[in-house]
């Protein structure tokens, strides 16, 4: 009997320091997600664009001076990394597509069919060129991303079109900085939206059907990349002349290791379209897109996390340094995640 009530005695404190580990182990659970929670909940949502109107470019120079752009030309710029901004005046009523600085004093904006350009720090925006439908048989051009592979090299981007459906590509280069622009082959006739270099020589260009186009004598010749879908591919990412990504339709996001000769597909947790794409390093990586989807990846892009974006508009356009992340979208919505 004895024996007995020993042993009793021993399972029931057996079971007492069995319910008071898995008590610290919920309250640990509790707390982890807690601080993860807090992470990914870490977007601050806030109006800097028109009201009913879609921002759908966002650049920085640095961690103080950055610029946001959108529909009916709206351009607005801030010197104090976001606390404060200031419309600027361009002299266009068209949607701005895309901003891009080559260095800190020149930048560009891409409106309609015509590139606008500034040579000190964005103060001021004159055109530089202007495509009119002469120049491609009556077909309307529209101008969507551009891009440096050097000083004085530099590429943009975008389609031709009659009755608002996509007749050809359109690809125009410059060699003097900007100041002059000419139209240059391609191997497609599609819509082509987005462009990135890896470096000098090397880049990519990502349009509808799944097209990829790639360069490695710095915009010479281009070649087409057997990218396996079909669907429309919105932006493209690359760290160096072997790794990238790019994303699309229906949740599509594309991983390459070897500059584009083969492309594999990436499985994610949503579906929706996904419209930019950009790593901060080697393992650190964000996606924005329709709905306001955000993921994010901090192991290289094998797996990526959904982020609480506390918003449902769609996001256009996405621009990430070391310590800040911006978004903007519908609704002249702007987001910052300050890490």
């Amino acid at each position: 009997m004895q024996i007995s009530r020993t042993r009793e005695s021993a399972m029931r404190l057996r079971r007492t320091w069995c319910a008071l580990f898995l008590l610290l182990s919920l309250c640990a659970a509790a707390a982890s997600a807690a601080a993860t929670l807090d992470r990914v909940s870490g977007w601050r949502a806030v109006r800097h664009g028109l009201a009913e109107k879609d921002l759908n470019a966002v650049y920085f120079v640095d961690s103080k001076r950055g610029w946001i752009a959108g529909d009916d030309g709206f351009v607005s710029r801030t010197e104090n990394g976001g606390e404060t901004w200031a419309r600027q005046s361009v002299e266009t009523t068209e949607a701005i597509n895309d901003v891009y600085f080559r260095n800190r004093d020149e930048g560009f904006l891409l409106a309609g069919n015509r590139i606008f350009g500034t040579r000190d720090g964005g103060e001021h925006w004159r055109g530089v060129s202007r495509f009119p439908p002469q120049f491609f048989n009556g077909g309307l051009p529209e101008l969507y991303s551009i891009r440096f592979a050097g000083k004085k090299k530099g590429w943009v981007v975008g389609s031709v079109s009659r009755r608002e459906k996509v007749t050809d590509s359109l690809l125009l280069y410059t060699n003097d900085g900007g100041a002059s622009w000419e139209t240059a082959p391609v191997p497609v006739h599609v819509e082509l939206i987005q462009i990135d270099f890896a470096n000098d020589e090397r880049g990519w260009i990502v349009g509808a059907g799944g097209t990829i186009l790639h360069t490695v004598d710095g915009g010479a010749t281009w070649t087409q990349q057997r990218s396996n879908t079909t669907a429309t591919l919105y932006h493209v990412d690359f760290r160096n002349n072997r790794v990238g990504w790019a994303v699309g339709e229906r949740g599509t996001v594309l991983r390459t290791t070897d500059g584009g000769d083969t492309w594999f597909p990436v499985t994610l947790p949503v579906r929706a379209t996904l419209l930019s794409v950009q790593f901060t390093s080697d393992d650190d990586g964000w996606i924005v897109g329709r709905g306001g989807t955000i993921l994010r990846t901090g192991d290289a892009g094998r797996t990526w996390i959904r982020q609480e974006s506390t918003t449902t508009q769609n996001l256009y356009a996405l621009y990430t340094d070391k310590k800040n992340n911006w978004a903007v979208g519908g609704d002249g919505l702007v987001l910052q995640y300050e890490r």
